[in-house]
């Protein structure tokens, strides 16, 4: 699924709710709530969506890799990265556990 398609299916949920939320208000709203997400992490905080799951930033340390093309040693440099980690809803959504 594409942002579009994204788009379309929570205009979709919203009019299955009773919302009149058409497809540009959507994709304003969607916009926005992802620059908030990034903004956020990207400033060093967490977001959490109780039942979703969290979004932040992790370290990753310094390591020794290899130049894929001449199979030289490199270091690595130690950076930040986005992370997500899905709640226990979501996971039992996606893999319901089994008895």
């Amino acid at each position: 699924m594409n942002k579009g398609e994204l788009v379309d299916a929570i205009a979709k949920k919203a009019a299955e709710k009773g919302l009149s939320v058409n497809k540009k208000t959507a994709d304003e709203v969607l916009s926005a709530t992802l620059e908030v997400i990034i903004d956020t992490v990207a400033g060093g905080d967490k977001v959490t969506l109780v039942g979703f799951g969290s979004f932040e930033a992790r370290d990753r340390k310094a390591r020794e890799g290899r130049n894929p093309k001449t199979g030289e040693k490199m270091e690595i440099p130690a950076t930040k990265v986005p992370a997500f980690s899905a709640g226990k809803s979501f996971k039992e959504q996606v893999s319901p556990p089994s008895d």
